[in-house]
């Protein structure tokens, strides 16, 4: 997995990801570059190219003289972000989410699930993104604070919060006004998909539907936009 651009990547070094080489524009950066500074703390290979070289590696065509080589991200279990609620003390809070498949949708996602103090984030197996160098590179470091469980059956991954005394909300329309509800208790919400939103058999497998007041004449909201509503919501309530 290729993660590309300066900051990109000096966020992957401090974050300590596995990265097996880091490949520089020999015509951009110094032995004194920060980024290269740091790379050799971290005892990473490094290999200074000539530029068209890393434009044929590039997958964005944004890499500005930086290309990481890491090791794939690394998912954990359902269970490890009940084990993190538990640990810091907290109620569990876990988003869940339903087929996003845009990588930008989902590192923005994340990004705002970390900044909401979120344990973890689940996903399903197929039909939605998975970790890659674009979800990286959006989520602006937030990744590597983030426990994300990959699972073969959401359904399942339900069943688990609730057999751990977790609530299971689906974000969806035609619900209960997000503003009128308890948000402060051990809570799983699940987003759905930037077209289809929150599928039907996980909505009537939800213990409830919340949803978001809207006053234009559009009726439904970017997948990240509803889901930062969502979490900091709870969070307001939960900082009470």
């Amino acid at each position: 997995m290729f993660i590309e651009g300066k900051n990109a990547v000096r966020q992957a070094l401090e974050a300590e990801l596995t990265i097996n080489k880091l490949m520089v524009d020999k015509n951009v950066a110094t032995h004194r570059d920060e980024i290269v500074s740091l790379a050799q703390k971290k005892r990473v290979k490094i290999e200074y190219l000539p530029k068209p070289v890393l434009d044929k590696k590039s997958q964005t065509g944004h890499h500005q003289g930086f290309i990481a080589e890491a090791v794939d991200f690394k998912y954990c279990e359902t269970a490890d972000i009940l084990a993190l609620a538990n640990a810091k003390g907290e109620m569990p809070f876990v988003v869940l989410l339903d087929g996003i498949e845009d990588p930008h949708n989902f590192g923005a996602i994340i990004r705002s699930c970390e900044c909401a103090g979120v344990h973890g984030i689940i996903i399903p197996k197929n039909r939605a993104c998975q970790v890659n160098e674009t979800v990286i590179r959006t989520s602006t470091g937030a990744i590597t604070n983030m426990l994300i469980a990959k699972v073969t059956n959401l359904k399942n991954a339900i069943d688990e919060l609730k057999e751990s005394g977790v609530f299971v909300m689906a974000a969806e329309l035609g619900g209960e006004n997000i503003y009128n509800k308890n948000l402060n208790i051990p809570l799983g919400i699940i987003i759905g998909s930037e077209g289809f939103g929150v599928k039907q058999s996980l909505r009537s497998y939800a213990d409830e539907v919340i949803t978001l007041p809207l006053k234009g004449k559009v009726n439904s909201l970017n997948a990240s936009v509803a889901c930062g509503i969502v979490v900091f919501e709870i969070l307001r309530q939960r900082l009470k």
